[in-house]
């Protein structure tokens, strides 16, 4: 069922999201050769606590960590650890929400760690203008088929492939709501988009072939062939006016 939010849900949603994108950037800020992603995952964690918020990933399904971070060929939901260390040129993929008084912001980011090379530039520049392009295809009246050839026919368009096995979601009282949000699609087909629905777009894009698989511990997801990926993400609301993000630091 999708939930239509009220004027007063989305100012709430507002707050969850902004807490939400200033862990992000605070995450982004630490990623650096030499550092953990598991201190990462810490900075990002005390802001949200010190906001009075819950991050919305801890113990989601199981999740062990605030943050999911996955590096260069990891796709989605990289467990942070101590033994990880980033290194120069690797891109970083952060994934992150907080909850705050009923509500929650989903929000993600690709950080290159010092100086990157220009074939991940590219993938990181283009995952994350793909993002963009499908956001401002959510417009009330059009449809999420038009979301997902947004994002699709921009990064394919520039020799990508878009992840088909993730998709983004609707967010609000819940992380994940109705309606699944693929970032690939036909247009003029899916549901309808209307002014009060809030939903996650969160482009995964493949340096190589679409294909993903998860490793052993149930939740690292990687490309089948190693090739990188990046994964950008906003919460957006959908209103009269047409799209708005809900996940900006300020």
């Amino acid at each position: 069922m999708i939930v239509l939010k009220t004027s007063r849900e989305l100012a709430a949603m507002r707050v969850a999201g902004r807490i939400s994108a200033r862990a992000l950037k605070l995450a982004g800020e630490a990623v650096e050769p030499g550092v953990s992603t598991w201190e990462v995952d810490r900075i990002a964690r005390r802001y949200i606590e010190e906001q009075g918020a819950k991050p919305s990933f801890l113990g989601y399904g199981g999740f062990p960590a605030s943050a999911c971070i996955s590096v260069n060929n990891v796709v989605i939901h990289g467990i942070p650890r101590k033994e990880q260390i980033l290194k120069q040129g690797d891109i970083v993929s952060i994934d992150i929400g907080a909850f705050y008084e009923g509500f929650t912001g989903d929000n993600a980011y690709t950080f290159p760690c010092g100086d990157v090379s220009e074939e991940a530039r590219r993938l990181m520049d283009t995952t994350r203008e793909s993002l963009y392009e499908g956001i401002k295809a959510a417009r009330p009246g059009n449809r999420l088929g038009d979301v997902g050839h947004a994002v699709q026919s921009y990064a394919e368009a520039r020799g990508y492939s878009v992840v088909r096995d993730y998709v983004g979601h609707g967010v609000g009282a819940k992380l994940h709501e109705d309606p699944s949000v693929p970032n690939y699609g036909t247009p003029g087909r899916g549901v309808r988009l209307l002014p009060g629905m809030t939903i996650a777009i969160e482009p995964m894009v493949n340096a190589g072939v679409h294909t993903v698989k998860t490793l052993s511990d149930g939740w690292t997801t990687v490309t089948t062939d190693g090739k990188l990926s990046a994964h950008f993400e906003h919460s957006i609301a959908i209103t009269a006016d047409g799209p708005v993000i809900l996940t900006l630091p300020d």
